[in-house]
């Protein structure tokens, strides 16, 4: 079962990143664009926020937010009481890409998964996969 689940993401992955890359990013710049977009208006995070949302190191943050800083996706400011700290704030053309290439990627998955499952297996392993994604594995 573990093997099919790591295939089917597998699938999955390489579906998303023919998206990506039709809309210029990176996987981990999508990550980037998407979880900002995902904040609460406006739309900005401190780098640690960011961080500890993601699969990434500092490192690999920092060039990620200067290739998306370069390309007018993101800025960074100056947090009001602590200057020590640059908040990232999803620029108007980041919100429009990402919202764009977030639209494709759940039609390009929904028309994949439809044109291979019926309505009732989607429900069943909906909620299969819901009930394995709760579940707490510290047994």
């Amino acid at each position: 079962m573990v093997l099919f689940l790591h295939h089917a993401q597998g699938l999955s992955f390489t579906l998303a990143r023919t998206v990506w890359t039709r809309n210029g990013l990176a996987p981990a710049e999508f990550d980037v664009l998407a979880t900002l977009r995902n904040a609460p208006a406006p739309h900005e995070l401190t780098p640690t926020q960011l961080q500890d949302s993601l699969l990434i190191t500092s490192g690999g943050l920092t060039k990620v937010m200067l290739q998306l800083e370069t390309r007018n996706l993101v800025i960074r400011s100056r947090h009001q009481t602590d200057q020590r700290v640059k908040p990232i704030k999803l620029t108007p053309a980041g919100k429009r890409l990402v919202e764009k290439a977030m639209r494709e990627l759940a039609a390009t998955s929904s028309a994949w998964v439809r044109g291979i499952l019926e309505a009732n297996e989607i429900s069943l392993l909906t909620g299969m996969l819901r009930k394995l994604a709760g579940s707490d594995t510290r047994q």
